[in-house]
């Protein structure tokens, strides 16, 4: 494997951090987050009509720019940095390779082309009032009934779920764990915006009531097509989690060398050091995890699935270290509302839970490498 960003990866950076600093910037985020879509339609469409970062990962047959994970990747360290608040996660990270890892040809080719417009959100509802994220927690029910199938329960803490054009729910049938396709007007979808901790990362519940939906792949084959899935995803949100413990990591620092307290930058002082060493090693740490995931996913290597539990839970824990430390180092300051390091303390904390916590991929770790 190759661990060197190439020119036209660092570019595509560059980009995204240009367009993120001028059209969602800390004062956007804050207004958008009051907001329940908790997002702008027109910077929506800007980001799939100028940067084609809904498309980046789907392949050209389907209307995507055919790129790999390493450059998704790169992308969502940046929106992670700038705590982005739009569905791309949920539509890329979650639905989009739920469908490409379906293999259901004709799914991809009704689906993926909305998606890499930009003009379908899409999400995935895995998760019920357990807020477990394996298998085993879903109760869902799918039934074929008069040639078509219904869903019947309720999915909990689905990402943009209120919000969501397109809806791949995870549901039980006779023969197993199926996906299906459900749109986001159905007859018999309630979806109602959950308060959250971390206001920049809109949940829903959805509740279905003999709500049609379309089988994506085959009947009762879905358990490994959503392990991929939540592998994939878990390796996308530790690039996430880099690009907010590297943000607060600059934060800090930047605020410790101009903070003049009994007539020096507080910075001088050995304990700062030592906060900012901390940090220093735990974000090039997670750099190592996350890029590494990467590139296994974007390999296809067999490694994808060990590597994916360990970034998730060592960038999970370096995120919420970091910006605890953030605020610590920015002392009375650090815990006002008007500053911004409390919302990158909140997305750690999010994300730290999103996908499964940090003990619980340590687990699926152990259990994968034979502990």
């Amino acid at each position: 494997m190759n661990f060197a960003f190439s020119e036209e990866q660092e570019e595509l950076r560059r980009s995204v951090r240009r367009f993120l600093a001028d059209r969602s910037p800390m004062a956007e985020v804050r207004r958008l987050m009051e907001t329940t879509d908790g997002f702008d339609r027109p910077v929506w469409a800007q980001m799939a009509n100028q940067l084609g970062l809904q498309s980046l990962v789907v392949p050209e047959a389907y209307g995507g720019a055919g790129f790999g994970f390493v450059e998704l990747a790169v992308v969502l360290e940046e929106t992670g940095a700038a705590l982005l608040g739009a569905p791309l996660f949920a539509t890329v990270a979650l639905a989009t390779t739920a469908l490409m890892a379906s293999g259901d040809e004709a799914a991809m080719a009704d689906l993926l082309p909305g998606i890499a417009a930009g003009e379908t959100i899409a999400t995935v509802a895995l998760t019920e009032d357990s807020g477990r994220w394996d298998l085993d927690g879903v109760s869902l029910a799918a039934t074929a009934r008069d040639g078509r199938w219904v869903l019947d329960g309720h999915k909990m803490f689905v990402l943009d779920g209120h919000v969501a054009d397109l809806i791949l729910v995870a549901a039980r049938t006779e023969r197993g764990m199926s996906l299906f396709a459900v749109e986001g007007t159905a007859d018999g979808l309630t979806r109602t915006p959950l308060p959250t901790m971390d206001q920049t990362r809109k949940q829903a519940r959805l509740e279905l009531a003999s709500t049609p939906g379309r089988l994506v792949g085959e009947d009762g084959g879905a358990g490994p097509v959503l392990a991929r899935m939540l592998d994939l995803a878990a390796v996308a949100l530790a690039a996430e989690q880099v690009g907010g413990a590297q943000r607060c990591l600059d934060m800090a620092v930047d605020y410790a060398k101009n903070r003049i307290q009994f007539g020096r930058p507080i910075g001088s002082f050995q304990a700062i050091k030592h906060k900012c060493a901390d940090m220093l090693l735990q974000v090039e740490s997670a750099k190592s995890a996350a890029y590494y995931g990467a590139w296994a996913a974007a390999d296809g290597s067999d490694e994808l699935p060990v590597v994916a539990s360990l970034a998730k839970s060592y960038c999970s824990e370096a995120y919420f270290h970091c910006a605890a430390e953030n605020i610590q180092i920015h002392g009375g300051i650090g815990f006002t509302w008007e500053h911004d390091a409390h919302l990158y303390f909140k997305r750690a904390k999010s994300s730290e839970l999103l996908l499964g916590d940090p003990a619980y991929h340590r687990e699926l770790l152990a259990q994968r490498i034979g502990i």
